[in-house]
C-alpha cells in the first residue's frame, strides 16, 4: 500500500478524485496501481464473507463491502454543491445503511449467535480480523491520537503568561463530503466558506447600500487566537508616530459648533496694528535724528588739524626698530644709513619713464595767421588750380561742357546778331537766366542745410568729442538762489552744454558741482560769473515750467515745498521783493578728474550741513562743502 490512507467515505459517481476547497492543498492523485490493489482487496473480501456465510445455519451471504472510495476531480466540486443539502442528506443516509447490513451479516457469519438486525439485538462482537482493513482502521485512529495531542501541546506552548485558558476548540471533523487536509485535520475556519459557495464570477455583485458604512463587511475573527489579543489596541512608537496623520474614519467625523466673535475684537487688532505702525515710525524719526546729530558731529571734526606723527613712514625703514623719534638720529647707531642692513646703497635705480596722461588732451598746432591780402592770393590759386583739372576734364571728353554764362554787361558780346535784331528778347531771356541761377544757388544752399535734429545730434557729437579729450570740473558757491530767473539760467545752461553734477539748496548758500568738457565748462564758468547778474531780483512768472530745482522730481517732497515756502521764496512775507545787493558767485575750484564722478544733472534740498556732506559723500565730493565753508571765512 502506499504511504496515504484511504478515504473513509463511500464512492460517487467514481470521482478520481476527492473534493478539495479552492484554498486548501490539492490531494494526491491515486494511481492505477493503487486502484487495482484496492479492488482486488475488496474482491478477496467479498469471497471470504461468502464462504463464512455459506458454512453457517442457512443464513444469507453477505454482500461486498463498498469499495474504497476514489477522489473526485476538482472540476466536479463546484457544481455538487449548487445542487443543495437534499441530496448530499440522502445519499449520506444510503451510505449508512448500507454499512450497517455489511456490519450486522458480517457479525452473523461470524458468530452465528447474534441476534437480528432487524430486532437490534446485537451480542458481543467477535474479535476483529486480523487483515488489511483492521490494520488501516488502526493505523487511522493512532493518527488521530497524535495529531489531537501535537495540537493541544501546540496552543498550551503559545498560550500568554497569565492568560486564562480560553483557546476555542478545533473544529469537529466533518463526516460529510468535502475537501480534508492531511492526517484527518479539518480545514481552518477562514478555508470553510468557499465550500458550497458559487463561483468567483457568479458571487461578485455591485453594493447593496448607498452608502460606504453600509457596505463594509464585519471584520473576521482568528478562532485560534485568544479573545484577549484580538481585543488588544495596537501600538505604535510614539517617536515616529503621528496620530494626526492617521487617516480619519467615517464615524469619527462631529459637527463643529458655531463660534461668534465678540463685539470689537477687530477694531481692537486694528487700534494694535495703528500703535505698532506709530512706534515703528517714531523709532525710524528718532533713528534719522540722532544719525543728523552724528553727521554734524563729524562735520565739525572735519576742520580740525591732526598733529604729524613722531616718525614718518617714510623714514622708518632708517631708523632703528626701537627708536620712535627724531632724536639724535645722526650718532653713529641711531640710525641704518651707512649700516650693513641699510636700504641704500651705491646704485641708482631709473624708473621707466611714463607718458604724462594730460599730454593726450593737448590741442594740435595752430596754423600760422595770415593777413587778408595773404588769404585772398591763397584763395585764388586754390581756385586755378580746380578751374584748369576741369578744364583738362572738358578737352577729355570726360565731362560736358557748361552753358555759356550770360549776363547783362556781357550780352551784347555774346549774342551781338541777336541783340541787335530783337533786343527785348534778348534781355528777357538774360533775366530768366539769371533768376535760374539764383534760385539754383538758394535751393542748393536748403539741401545743405541740416535739419534740427542734424544739428542736435551734431552737437552732441562735438560735445563728447570734446569731453573725450579730458573731463574738467567747476565748483561755484552762490550765497542766494532765491530768485527763479537766476534758478533757471543754472539749469538750462547746464543741460544744454551736456554737464553733469549737482545743485546743493542749503539756507545759507548754495552750491553748484558742474563736470563736462572743456568748451562746455569755459561756456558754462563764463556765464556763471560774468553773464548772470546776481544782484537783481525779479518777480515769479506765474506760468513758469517747473525745472529741477523747483519740481517734486529730486529730494523729499516736503522739504521742496518748504524750502519753496520760506527762502527759496523771491518774496518776503509783506509780500515784497528780497534785497540781493550782495549776493554773488565765487569760483571755488577749478580742474580735471580721470573720469566722471555724476552721472546725471540733479539737485537736493539739504537743511543741515551734515546732510549736504552726506549727499555729497556718495560722489565723493564732500571736500567741496568744507572748502566752500572756509571760502568765505578768507573772504
Amino acid at each position: 500500500m502506499s504511504g496515504k490512507r484511504p478515504h473513509d467515505q463511500a464512492d460517487y459517481d467514481g470521482d478520481a478524485k476527492r473534493v478539495r476547497s479552492n484554498n486548501g492543498s490539492p490531494a494526491p492523485p491515486q494511481t492505477d496501481v493503487e486502484r487495482k490493489r484496492a479492488e482486488a482487496m475488496a474482491k478477496i473480501a467479498a469471497m471470504k464473507a461468502r464462504m463464512a456465510a455459506g458454512r453457517s445455519n442457512g443464513a444469507p451471504a453477505a454482500p461486498a463491502p463498498a469499495p474504497l472510495p476514489r477522489q473526485a476531480p476538482a472540476s466536479s466540486v463546484a457544481p455538487q454543491a449548487a445542487n443543495g443539502m437534499d441530496e448530499i442528506a440522502a445519499k449520506k443516509a444510503a451510505t449508512m445503511r448500507k454499512l450497517e447490513e455489511a456490519k450486522a451479516k458480517i457479525a452473523a457469519a461470524r458468530g452465528g449467535t447474534s441476534g437480528s438486525p432487524a430486532t437490534g439485538g446485537f451480542g458481543a462482537p467477535p474479535p476483529m480480523q486480523q487483515g488489511p482493513g483492521s490494520e488501516m482502521a488502526v493505523r487511522l485512529a493512532e493518527q488521530k491520537e497524535e495529531a489531537r495531542r501535537r495540537a493541544a501541546e501546540l496552543a498550551n506552548r503559545n498560550r500568554a503568561p497569565g492568560v486564562s485558558p480560553a483557546l476555542p476548540p478545533p473544529p469537529p471533523r466533518q463526516e460529510g463530503r468535502g475537501a480534508r487536509g492531511g492526517l484527518g485535520i479539518g480545514l481552518h475556519p477562514s478555508l470553510m466558506g468557499d465550500l458550497g459557495a458559487p463561483s468567483r464570477a457568479k458571487s461578485q455583485q455591485g453594493p447593496k447600500f448607498s452608502t460606504t458604512k453600509g457596505n463594509q463587511q464585519p471584520a473576521k475573527v482568528n478562532p485560534y487566537l485568544p479573545a484577549s489579543l484580538q481585543e488588544q489596541d495596537t501600538k505604535f512608537d510614539e517617536e515616529i508616530y503621528d496620530p494626526t496623520l492617521a487617516s480619519r474614519k467615517g464615524g469619527d467625523r462631529k459637527t463643529r459648533e458655531l463660534v461668534f466673535n465678540q463685539k470689537g475684537k477687530f477694531i481692537a487688532q486694528a487700534n494694535a496694528l495703528k500703535q505698532q505702525a506709530r512706534i515703528e515710525e517714531m523709532k525710524k524719526r528718532i533713528a534719522m535724528e540722532t544719525r543728523k546729530t552724528e553727521i554734524e558731529e563729524a562735520g565739525d571734526k572735519a576742520f580740525l588739524v591732526q598733529a604729524p606723527p613722531d616718525v614718518e613712514w617714510w623714514d622708518e625703514g632708517l631708523l632703528p626698530p626701537d627708536q620712535n623719534t627724531y632724536d639724535e638720529w645722526d650718532k653713529p647707531g641711531r640710525n641704518r644709513i651707512e649700516s650693513d642692513d641699510t636700504i641704500i646703497t651705491i646704485y641708482v635705480q631709473h624708473p621707466v619713464l611714463l607718458k604724462a596722461p594730460q599730454e593726450a588732451f593737448q590741442p594740435g598746432p595752430k596754423p600760422m595767421m595770415l593777413t587778408k591780402i595773404e588769404q585772398k592770393k591763397l584763395r585764388r590759386q586754390r581756385r586755378m588750380a580746380d578751374m584748369k583739372d576741369e578744364q583738362a576734364k572738358i578737352r577729355l571728353g570726360l565731362v560736358e561742357p557748361p552753358p555759356p554764362k550770360v549776363k547783362k554787361s556781357n550780352m551784347m558780346r555774346v549774342l551781338g546778331e541777336q541783340a541787335v535784331k530783337d533786343p527785348t528778347a534778348v534781355e528777357a531771356r538774360v533775366n530768366r537766366e539769371i533768376a535760374q541761377r539764383q534760385n539754383d544757388h538758394e535751393v542748393a544752399n536748403e539741401d545743405r542745410k541740416l535739419t534740427k535734429e542734424q544739428r542736435a545730434e551734431k552737437l552732441r557729437e562735438q560735445q563728447a568729442a570734446d569731453e573725450a579729450k579730458g573731463v574738467k570740473v567747476c565748483v561755484f558757491r552762490v550765497e542766494n538762489l532765491s530768485s527763479g530767473k537766476h534758478r533757471y539760467q543754472v539749469d538750462v545752461n547746464a543741460k544744454q552744454n551736456n554737464l553733469m553734477g549737482i545743485v546743493v539748496l542749503h539756507p545759507t548758500m548754495n552750491l553748484i558741482i558742474v563736470e563736462g568738457g572743456a568748451h562746455s565748462i569755459k561756456a558754462y564758468k563764463k556765464l556763471m560769473l560774468n553773464r548772470i547778474k546776481w544782484a537783481e531780483n525779479t518777480l515769479p512768472l506765474s506760468a513758469t515750467t517747473p525745472t529741477t530745482f523747483t519740481g517734486p522730481a529730486d529730494g523729499t517732497e516736503s522739504k521742496q515745498s518748504n524750502a519753496r515756502d520760506s527762502w527759496l521764496n523771491p518774496m518776503t512775507e509783506d509780500g515784497s521783493l528780497k534785497d540781493l545787493s550782495e549776493n554773488r558767485c565765487q569760483l571755488v575750484w577749478e580742474g580735471e578728474e580721470r573720469q566722471k564722478s555724476f552721472k546725471r544733472w540733479y539737485s537736493r534740498v539739504c537743511e543741515t550741513d551734515g546732510e549736504a556732506r552726506e549727499v555729497l559723500r556718495r560722489s565723493g565730493m564732500e571736500n567741496m562743502w568744507t572748502l566752500a565753508r572756509s571760502l568765505n571765512e578768507v573772504v
